[in-house]
């Protein structure tokens, strides 16, 4: 696993905990934030927008890889994640952030700002289904 600075990860944490401030969930009262440090060193927030049709709620992770993607960024370094309980990312997140890197640091984070664990997207989605595995033998 790379690693990161013990300020890389709290400054990571504090920018997602600042996001989550900014989450629409009206409907979960679950309020999720995130921050994307990409390779270039830029950090993208994403926060979770719910909508009273369910299924069309998206999560605090993929709008910051979104957000990142749309500005040309598609290597990334770290994601942290906080909710009100230290909560995962959920198996539609672990694959976008796949799609990105397996290697890519996942710090998971509570209400407080604590980091309660450190893993990779490797960790969270083993066997997982990437680019290559698109590819023809």
């Amino acid at each position: 696993m790379n690693s990161l600075s013990d300020p890389q990860i709290q400054m990571l944490i504090a920018t997602a905990s600042e996001a989550r401030q900014r989450a629409y969930a009206p409907y979960s009262n679950y309020a999720v934030g995130a921050a994307l440090l990409t390779k270039s060193g830029q950090v993208f927030t994403g926060v979770n927008v719910e909508n009273a049709a369910y299924p069309a709620t998206m999560c605090a992770e993929r709008v910051a890889v979104f957000k990142a993607i749309s500005e040309g960024e598609h290597t990334f370094e770290a994601i942290a994640i906080v909710t009100p309980n230290g909560g995962f990312p959920c198996g539609g997140c672990r694959q976008v952030l796949a799609e990105f890197g397996l290697e890519t640091i996942v710090l998971i984070g509570d209400a407080a700002g604590h980091l309660l664990h450190q893993t990779t997207v490797r960790d969270l989605l083993p066997g997982a289904f990437t680019p290559d595995s698109l590819k023809h033998s």
